[in-house]
């Protein structure tokens, strides 16, 4: 059976658009990692500034060990932190 990561993160209006860029140019390195299933990146309902990136494994295991390697790393570098509204968490699994 398949497992579901959904991160909720806070972007400002203003630096939506810089945010949904840093995805359109992504590396796509998640996508050649093995147990990776299927990517979505949500956009805001009307009236939020919550994206959601939605993300599908074959197991926990299999995400666990990409989360854990240095391809999640690389991923996430490059200012992030800079585009997530402050005081809000950058990522949140559920």
């Amino acid at each position: 059976m398949s497992i579901v990561k959904i991160n909720a993160i806070v972007v400002p209006k203003d630096k939506q658009d810089r945010f949904e860029e840093r995805f359109r140019g992504r590396a796509g390195e998640v996508e050649k990692t093995a147990g990776f299933e299927w990517f979505e990146l949500l956009r805001p309902l009307e009236g939020t500034d919550q994206y959601l990136v939605y993300t599908r494994w074959e197991s926990e295991e299999a995400y666990q060990a990409w989360e854990s390697g240095q391809d999640f790393a690389r991923a996430h570098e490059g200012g992030g932190s800079d585009l997530a509204g402050a005081g809000s968490p950058a990522a949140a699994s559920r």
